[in-house]
């Protein structure tokens, strides 16, 4: 049902609202309710205008490995929050994106071993379905902190227990923060209520990770 009528985002290797199983923050200390939502090119790995479409036009930018690791070791949880719309427009699959993925996170744990990516989640939709699951809509921000919020809480989600665009309640981002190199992620930060860091695309994560850690 919300699927057909809200354009979900969706999940890496999962469904959308499956229980998620959390590794173990660095810290000793419980986590804070923190999330550092992040677009994913432009921030972990080199963009490019034609998209990123195989493992073999994947580059990390510099200390991208290292930056997750301080963040998680800071007590943030990850979430990626990436458009990727050439799923819709055909010219590979969800299952082609997964494989990308899972190489990105292979070289960021070469980096750091405490660079895990809690979340990964994509907006398959093209830009001309308007889909909220699509930055500058919060969509998946929204799913992203309902999920990992759920998964410490020991909380299962399903229909009943998902808000989602108009019926989204509003939870405490004001320790999280979103990193992106686009305007459309800073408009889904401010649609979140989240701060927004905008890095230059060539630099990435770098760039902000001391501003966020100060």
């Amino acid at each position: 049902m919300w699927s057909e009528l809200r354009m979900l985002p969706h999940r890496h290797r999962s469904e959308l609202l499956a229980p998620l199983e959390l590794n173990e923050l660095p810290s000793s200390n419980p986590w804070s309710g923190n999330i550092a939502y992040l677009d994913r090119d432009g921030v972990l790995n080199v963009g490019s205008k034609s998209y990123i479409n195989d493992i073999d036009e994947v580059i990390i930018l510099p200390e991208a490995g290292r930056c997750v690791g301080d963040l998680r070791r800071a007590g943030y949880r990850i979430c990626i929050c990436t458009n990727q719309s050439p799923i819709d427009r055909g010219w590979w699959d969800h299952k082609r994106l997964a494989k990308i993925h899972d190489y990105i996170q292979s070289i960021l744990l070469e980096q750091d071993n405490d660079a895990h990516l809690d979340l990964i989640l994509y907006s398959p939709y093209h830009p001309d379905a308007n889909a909220y699951a699509r930055k500058g809509n919060p969509g998946m921000l929204q799913a992203g902190r309902q999920i990992i919020q759920s998964a410490h809480e020991g909380i299962v989600l399903d229909d009943s227990n998902f808000n989602y665009n108009q019926d989204y309640i509003d939870h405490d981002e004001s320790n999280s923060v979103m990193v992106g190199d686009r305007g459309v992620d800073m408009y889904a930060a401010n649609n979140h209520g989240v701060r927004g860091i905008r890095v230059d695309g060539s630099v990435g994560i770098l760039e902000a990770i001391d501003q966020i850690l100060s």
